[in-house]
């Protein structure tokens, strides 16, 4: 049960609220708001997902940029909350085709329909797109795509030697192509989420993969779909195993998913809902090849000074690229000034001393398989520092996207669609992208 929901900008504008009990105080936004932006005193970090002020429990989640808020009084399982925060984020986007400030401006109408069909008096009655269906009736106002955000390579789709640009899956689920036609295209993405730690030396001390397998449907009549996965898939520890097997240590699957022949040929038959959803997670704790090497040194060179030298790796193949690649490590908290030194070949590579909270960056915009980059950077402190320097210094963090990369080898083999005929051969797309949840590596 919740007593508020609202929804705020990154500036804390208050752009969509529905206060359901009456309970709490209407000034909650803008209170939550200054907890969250001041929750330290340096900033440094972030606001827990659950927290309480003054007696009202808060509950919120970031999506797009945006902060979906809850409120309430009363004792509810934080989970329920921040699961509904997460499904109404979900179902917006559904039927608005891009989650943003703007569109959540332009199609407040519709927003607020949405809200009122999914919470009454606090309580939440459905959140499926296909059945609200039936309830809504304001049609969303499409923003121009000039407008949005360019998109990296991470967000291309491929079928063969076909590519297709990830603005696709931007369109509403609800809305007709011009000219009344239906879409006939179904969109599977196969995200991993890599955690890796590694020592002073190089060498991987923890490694752990959550995946996701996502789909999002526009097939008209729901037909059955048939996804299969690699046919040597291990789901837990099996000593019968091969060594090219992927092995997933737990996976879970959407109620959708029937298992019938997953034990036996590694295939999943569904039928689609309308929107998108993961069709299955996964998590791997497996040894495998991460994409990625980092090592750092760092060494006084004098009573003031110091030497920082990072070595970044990309250990996959050329063919594959990595974007937004950004490395961070924090510095001792004495540095009052920083000299870069970069390689010849770093051509379009950024680097900033972040004094606030003493932490080095270095953005690099695109990394091809195979390369070798290298940072230098001197460092000189505003007093002689007592003790271990290596205590007050690093780990050195690092987080990039990789489209078209999949650390666990899991493959989506190939789809199947029981509605297909030749005059009705919907499109299939598929696509990989490896991202960093926690890549760290100690000094």
């Amino acid at each position: 049960m919740i007593s508020q929901l609202f929804v705020l900008s990154q500036r804390g504008d208050n752009i969509v609220f529905r206060d359901y009990r009456r309970d709490v105080h209407k000034a909650s936004a803008e209170t939550f708001f200054r907890k969250v932006k001041f929750w330290n005193d340096d900033g440094e970090e972030d606001a827990p997902p659950v927290f309480n002020v003054d007696g009202v429990n808060y509950f919120h989640v970031k999506v797009a940029g945006l902060l979906f808020v809850a409120t309430n009084r009363v004792n509810v399982s934080p989970s329920l909350v921040l699961e509904l925060l997460q499904r109404i984020a979900r179902l917006i986007k559904d039927y608005l085709g891009v989650l943003n400030e703007d569109s959540l401006r332009k199609n407040f109408v519709l927003v607020y329909e949405l809200l009122d069909e999914v919470i009454d008096f606090g309580y939440a009655q459905t959140t499926s797109t296909e059945l609200l269906k039936s309830y809504i009736f304001n049609e969303p106002i499409m923003i121009d795509s000039a407008v949005m955000p360019p998109l990296g390579a991470a967000s291309i789709f491929v079928k063969g030697n076909k590519r297709m640009p990830g603005t696709v899956i931007t369109k509403s689920v609800v809305a007709n192509e011009p000219g009344g036609r239906k879409r006939e295209e179904i969109f599977v993405d196969v995200i991993e989420k890599i955690s890796v730690t590694f020592n002073s030396s190089g060498y991987i001390l923890t490694s752990e993969i959550d995946g996701t397998i996502q789909m999002k449907s526009y097939l008209t009549g729901n037909p059955e779909i048939r996804l299969a996965l690699n046919e040597d898939l291990s789901i837990g520890r099996s000593d019968y195993a091969s060594s090219t097997a992927v092995i997933l240590d737990d996976c879970n699957f959407h109620e959708s998913v029937h298992l019938d022949s997953f034990d036996t040929d590694r295939t999943l038959s569904l039928v689609p809902p309308d929107g998108e959803f993961p069709v299955m997670n996964y998590r791997m704790t497996q040894p495998f090849k991460p994409p990625f090497r980092i090592n750092a040194l760092l060494e006084e060179t004098g009573p003031l000074k110091a030497e920082v030298i990072i070595k970044v790796c990309a250990d996959f193949n050329p063919s594959i690229n990595a974007n937004t690649v950004l490395v961070q490590m924090p510095v001792p908290k004495f540095t009052n000034r920083v000299n870069f030194e970069l390689d010849h070949e770093s051509v379009g590579n950024t680097t900033d001393f972040k004094e606030a909270n003493k932490r080095l960056e270095w953005s690099i915009k695109k990394v091809v398989g195979g390369a070798e980059l290298t940072l230098r950077a001197k460092l000189t402190f505003s007093q002689e520092l007592l003790g271990n320097i290596m205590k007050e210094a690093g780990p050195v963090s690092m987080t990039f996207d990789i489209p078209m990369y999949h650390a666990s080898r899991l493959q989506v083999k190939y789809l199947q669609i029981a509605k297909k005929s030749k005059a009705h051969n919907p499109y299939r797309w598929v696509r990989y992208v490896t991202q960093a949840n926690s890549y760290v590596a100690r000094l």
